[in-house]
C-alpha cells in the first residue's frame, strides 16, 4: 500500500476503493465466494428465486457482494465485452456451436445479460456513521467505513439511514454487518479478496483518483466503439453522498441494476431539523411561561 503525506507532514495511506466495470462482468460469482471465504460470512440460503440465475437477490448482512443478473431484449452488440480488450486465448478446448446458431436469425430473439457485482459504496458522507449511537461504525485510515461487530448493539438505526440499502442486521444475531473492503487485508498491503478473485478484472481496486481516471478512459473507449449507453455511477465527488468509495461503469440506467438514480445522504437535513425543533421548543416554552404569568 502506497503512502502519501498530508498537510501536517504525517504519512497516511491514500484513499482507496473499487471501480466495477460491469461491461466485462461474466457473472461467475467468484467475488461472492471469495468474500464469504475470507470474511467467514455465513451462507445465505442458496435459494433459487425463480426470477433469474441470481440466487442471493440483494446485499444483506450475509451477502456483502451481490452479483445481479438482468436479462434484456437488446442486441448483444451493445454489450460487447471485447471492446478495448485483448482477444480470446486458445486453450485447446474442443469447439462447439453456439446455442441457436444453426437456426435462422429471424427465429432468434436478441437479448443480452447485464451483470454487475454490487457492494457497499463506502460513502464520503456516510449516514450510517452519523446515526450510530455506540461508535460501532467508524471511518478507517483508508477512508472506508467499517462496522465493529463487538461494539454494535443491534439498534438498527444504520439500516434505514443507508441511501443504498446496503447495511443490514443478521437474523438471529441482531447486529449490523456489511462489506469492510477487507480492512484486515488492506493493513497488510493486500487487495480485497473480491478484486483478487475476479477473473476478468471487472472489480478493480486501488487509489480512488487513479480509478476515476481509468474509468473515464474506459467509458470513452466504449462510446467510441458504439456502446453509447456506457456511463459512470457514483464517481462524482459532488453527488448526493459527496462521492462514493465504490463506483460503477453501467450499460443502462441505475434503476435497471437496482441502484437508486440520485442517492442523497439521509442525514443531510438533520441540522435544519434540529434548528426547527429548537425554535418550536423555544416557542412552546415562551407560550407556557406567558400563560403561567397571565394566570398569576
Amino acid at each position: 500500500m502506497r503512502v502519501s503525506v498530508d498537510s501536517s507532514g504525517n504519512g497516511r495511506p491514500e484513499r482507496v476503493g473499487f471501480f466495477t466495470d460491469t461491461s466485462v462482468c461474466i457473472g461467475c460469482k467468484a467475488c461472492e465466494v471469495a468474500c464469504k471465504e475470507w470474511n467467514m460470512v455465513p451462507e445465505d440460503g442458496m435459494d433459487f428465486t425463480s426470477m433469474s440465475f441470481d440466487n442471493t437477490g440483494r446485499l444483506s448482512a450475509d451477502t456483502w457482494r451481490h452479483v445481479a443478473f438482468v436479462e434484456q431484449r437488446e442486441p448483444l452488440g451493445f454489450q460487447d465485452p471485447g471492446v478495448g480488450r485483448p482477444g480470446p486465448v486458445d486453450l485447446g478446448m474442443p469447439a462447439f456451436e453456439l446455442p441457436g446458431a444453426s437456426t435462422g436469425a429471424e427465429e432468434r430473439g436478441d437479448f443480452r445479460w447485464l451483470m454487475s457485482s454490487d457492494v457497499c459504496k463506502h460513502c464520503t458522507s456516510a449516514a450510517c456513521l452519523d446515526v450510530c449511537p455506540t461508535g460501532a461504525l467508524f471511518r478507517t485510515e483508508f477512508d472506508t467505513v467499517v462496522v465493529q461487530e463487538d461494539i454494535c448493539n443491534g439498534c438498527g438505526y444504520c439500516v434505514p439511514a443507508c441511501p443504498y440499502g446496503v447495511i443490514d442486521r443478521r437474523e438471529g444475531d441482531g447486529r449490523a454487518w456489511k462489506c469492510t473492503l477487507c480492512y484486515d487485508r488492506l493493513g497488510e498491503g493486500l487487495e480485497p479478496a473480491c478484486a483478487k478473485a475476479c477473473p476478468t478484472e471487472s472489480i478493480q481496486f486501488g487509489n480512488l483518483d487513479e480509478l476515476r481516471e481509468r474509468a473515464e478512459k474506459r467509458v470513452e473507449d466504449l462510446r467510441e466503439a458504439g456502446v453509447s449507453s456506457a456511463r459512470l455511477y457514483g464517481e462524482d465527488p459532488a453527488n448526493g453522498v459527496d462521492g462514493a468509495g465504490a463506483f460503477f461503469l453501467l450499460l443502462d440506467e441505475p434503476e435497471v441494476y437496482g441502484l437508486p438514480p440520485d442517492p442523497v445522504v439521509t442525514t443531510r437535513d438533520l441540522p435544519s431539523m434540529w434548528r426547527h425543533a429548537g425554535v418550536a421548543a423555544a416557542s412552546l416554552l415562551v407560550g407556557a411561561v406567558a400563560m403561567f404569568a397571565g394566570r398569576r
